[in-house]
């Protein structure tokens, strides 16, 4: 961080320009007494001089006194390590003072001001004046509403947004929460542990349980789809795609996915029974292929999301909140046979009886239906 410094700007400036104190004086209008005191920092130009001095040097005002609007995001994370270590060594009110002067210095640098919004929420709690504390949040709040209002990064106004739901519950404002986020979580916002707690503040413990599930449920299938792409991204290493494999596979009995989701199970059946193909392994993939079967056999239609015994809160929200891919059944069916059980990959199957029993099963199914 720069601090407003004009001596050494303008002694370097002067020295890089190769002229003395007086031509300088002469070239601005004032005495060489003048520029001397300037460059020992014994007085500061007058604000009027301060456009020609900047032109005289060909550098901005800014760079002339030695302002920086803006924080490096390296220089921010630095800052926020210190002030965090601040906190648990030095008067609370020493630390808050600082962050003050900080957020008035760069009052347009909303990464910073996040952090410092952040610093606050982390921090109200080490003040055993609860009065304090509050004023502490509403500051916090403060400092969110102006990113919200004047930053143009869509990312740093979410950060806003869950920064404010994060005061708000530490002040008891359920009510201030769902005027936030709303009563039910979004598909492009983690939220809904905010959401929760925000009902469970209002005493409504039923609406909290049925967030608290549906914010589970997006954060298990975000996760599942994730193990998904890891998986194809690493089909050609085996030892890495089986540990993935294994694990995905785990979480799918765990969390009952042919229930919840059975396309995503197809999907990891289908991932699975490649690797195995690719990695020399067709006993272990034809196994796989014949779970891949049963799964769009049994259970795939109609095409849904839903929850179950654990879950028996989401359907409300699924149903409102998720769409269907709109294919019709018979094209589905088509693909069930044409991505997977007819891509090249599995061509060397084809000696395989146990192979050709699948691809008949399937077939009959289709045909059938």
């Amino acid at each position: 961080m720069k601090e407003i410094n004009l001596a050494s700007v303008i002694t370097a400036k002067r020295r890089e320009k190769g002229i003395t104190q007086e031509e300088l004086a002469a070239h601005v209008g004032v005495s060489k007494a003048s520029v001397s005191k300037w460059e020992t920092g014994q007085s500061y130009p007058d604000i009027i001089l301060l456009p020609q001095l900047a032109a005289y040097f060909d550098i901005s005002i800014d760079y002339l006194v030695g302002y920086a609007p803006q924080m490096e995001e390296d220089s921010i994370k630095k800052l926020y390590r210190r002030l965090a270590s601040g906190f648990a060594e030095k008067p609370f009110e020493d630390v808050v003072a600082e962050c003050e002067r900080l957020t008035k210095k760069y009052y347009s640098c909303y990464p910073l001001l996040l952090q410092i919004a952040l610093l606050y929420i982390n921090h109200a709690s080490l003040t055993p004046d609860r009065e304090r504390s509050m004023q502490i949040l509403t500051e916090a709040v403060q400092l969110c509403e102006r990113v919200k209002e004047n930053s143009k990064d869509a990312h740093q106004i979410r950060d806003a947004v869950i920064f404010q739901a994060m005061c708000y519950l530490s002040l008891g404002n359920g009510e201030a929460v769902l005027d936030l986020l709303g009563e039910s979580p979004r598909l492009d916002m983690q939220d809904g542990i905010f959401i929760a707690q925000a009902f469970q503040i209002l005493g409504n413990v039923d609406k909290a349980q049925e967030i608290l599930q549906i914010d589970l449920y997006q954060g298990l299938m975000a996760t599942f789809h994730s193990m998904m792409v890891i998986l194809q991204n690493n089909l050609n290493y085996l030892d890495i795609a089986e540990a993935v494999y294994l694990r995905a596979e785990g979480l799918a009995k765990l969390f009952n996915m042919n229930r919840l989701n059975p396309n995503n199970t197809a999907m990891l059946y289908a991932l699975g029974a490649q690797m195995y193909q690719m990695g020399g392994s067709p006993e272990k993939a034809i196994e796989l292929l014949s779970r891949y079967v049963d799964i769009c056999i049994h259970g795939f239609f109609p095409v849904k999301l839903r929850g179950d015994d654990f879950f028996d809160k989401v359907d409300g929200w699924l149903i409102k909140n998720t769409d269907v891919v709109p294919r019709s059944e018979a094209i589905i069916k088509e693909s069930m046979m044409k991505d997977v059980l007819q891509s090249p990959v599995f061509e060397p199957l084809r000696e395989y009886p146990e192979y050709d029993r699948i691809i008949q099963k399937l077939k009959a199914y289709i045909g059938g239906n």
